[in-house]
């Protein structure tokens, strides 16, 4: 009778001990591309917030259409009605893009949710991108209303209102971005509220009110808001015969904003996500 070592038995324990392992990790499957991941979230940010789009598209709707009609008794019309209309309706997505988008990350953070984000294969551009294009799908059709009634109210051309096509989302981009750094970098939600808040006030001041009133100053400081070039493209489409160089100009000013407060935006979510 013959004995075998039982380390060299294929079943043994042993054996299975002294074999040494092919792979001390697990391998994580790949990283997902930027186009599908965004794909991805912005459709469950989409169907997150289709609880409160109603709410959201009153309120900024009835905010912008009370404010046409109030300025209704001291402008009749001109380049001051053009500047109304336009401002109001880019107002419509300032409130939701910058003013909402800020409540939003800002309240993500101080709950923990961006851990959520974080655990996911996807590229930070494709959570800020997400998030930004699901609020400001919300915009369009009160910024539709708002220029279509503004039009009707102050007797303006409703031939170009096709450029909002373009207006809504190249603005909305810009201000999306800015809305989101502010949620992102403040300490507190609080402080990110209050930012987001600001930043609408600014453009409800800066963008509705006429350019002609007001002093160099603070036409400066309307130089420097986002929502300052998209409402000047839209407000150019209302004349008998547009400068579409300027209007593309313009607009062209609100997608280099987009990109850098988009890119912000995108550095302060991986700022945020690893703290």
């Amino acid at each position: 009778m013959s004995f075998v070592p039982a380390e060299v038995l294929p079943g043994s324990a042993l054996a299975v001990q002294k074999t040494p392992a092919r792979r001390a990790t697990a391998e994580l499957g790949p990283r997902a591309r930027l186009w599908p991941a965004l794909v991805a979230v912005y459709r469950a940010q989409l169907s997150r917030a289709r609880v409160a789009r109603i709410p959201l598209l009153f309120v900024a709707t009835f905010q912008s259409v009370g404010i046409m009609i109030l300025m209704r008794g001291v402008v009749d019309g001109g380049g001051e009605a053009r500047a109304v209309v336009a401002g109001a309706s880019v107002l419509v997505v300032a409130f939701v893009a910058l003013n909402l988008l800020a409540q939003y990350f800002g309240q993500l953070r101080a709950s923990g949710g961006l851990d959520h984000y974080a655990t996911l294969p996807v590229p930070p551009a494709a959570v800020v991108l997400g998030a930004a294009g699901a609020y400001a799908s919300f915009t369009v059709p009160g910024t539709v209303v708002t220029a279509v009634f503004g039009c009707l109210l102050y007797g303006l051309p409703l031939t170009h209102l096709w450029v909002l096509a373009l207006v809504i989302p190249l603005a909305g981009a810009a201000l999306a971005g800015l809305g989101a750094a502010f949620g992102l970098l403040a300490p507190r939600p609080e402080l990110a509220t209050l930012l987001g808040q600001l930043g609408m006030s600014a453009a409800l001041l800066l963008g509705v009110l006429p350019a002609e009133r007001m002093p160099g100053v603070v036409r400066f400081a309307r130089d420097l808001l986002p929502s300052t070039y998209g409402v000047e493209a839209f407000a150019r489409t209302f004349g008998s015969d547009p400068d579409w160089a300027f209007v593309f100009g313009d607009l062209a000013v609100c997608a280099g904003v987009g990109v850098v407060s988009l890119a912000v935006a995108t550095w302060a979510y991986r700022r945020a996500a690893v703290r």
